[in-house]
């Protein structure tokens, strides 16, 4: 069973839903393919708007919701984190490499989000992203050397289409046995599908 996970490194929802995510995989006995994908790509193609271009009244809105989800998950979240945006592209390649020698890339992705959301940690710091790898016992120094080939930056752009031929207009989104679910407030969704597969 094949689970597709659509997700920027840098969005609270795939913070929250993350570890929710690995539970149901493995709950299921599931295998989950970690896909970032780059927003500032599918939005334009999808109708949606980067945080900063949203009516105020989305803004203001998207703190109150995020802090709802913080206290029912008991997840620690900083509404403000200090690094936020973070340019997230060697991070998201750095996913990838795990991926690539079928190591555990959820966990990291996972460890990227809470060291924005939770840590004020930059994941656009190298050294940030050698003492997460580090934190998940990873050699950061190869993941991040494996990061700067080409051959990863263009499968980004290719999952980015991908996800939007498939339907992605925002993240996270999870694709299962064509049925796509998006948001981590549908896990509940998807947990129910991969329980009737």
């Amino acid at each position: 069973m094949q689970i597709d996970y659509y997700l920027s490194l840098i969005s609270p929802y795939c913070y929250l839903g993350g570890e929710q995510l690995a539970d149901i995989a493995k709950k299921h006995g599931a295998t989950v393919n970690v896909k970032p994908i780059d927003l500032s790509q599918v939005f334009p193609k999808t109708g949606g708007l980067p945080l900063a271009k949203r009516a105020p009244e989305r803004q203001a809105y998207r703190f109150v919701e995020l802090a709802r989800w913080s206290k029912h998950l008991a997840m620690p979240l900083n509404l403000k984190p200090r690094f936020f945006p973070a340019a997230e592209g060697v991070a998201a390649r750095m996913v990838l490499a795990m991926s690539k020698t079928g190591g555990d890339s959820l966990r990291l992705a996972n460890a990227f989000g809470r060291a924005v959301w939770a840590e004020e940690r930059d994941i656009a710091d190298s050294q940030c992203l050698l003492d997460v790898a580090r934190d998940c016992d990873l050699d950061g120094t190869a993941l991040l050397e494996a990061a700067a080939r080409t051959e990863l930056e263009v499968q980004i752009e290719a999952l980015t289409r991908e996800a939007v031929e498939r339907g992605v207009f925002g993240v996270p989104s999870y694709q299962f046995n064509g049925e796509l679910f998006w948001g981590q407030d549908r896990l509940s969704f998807l947990d129910r599908a991969l329980s009737t597969a």
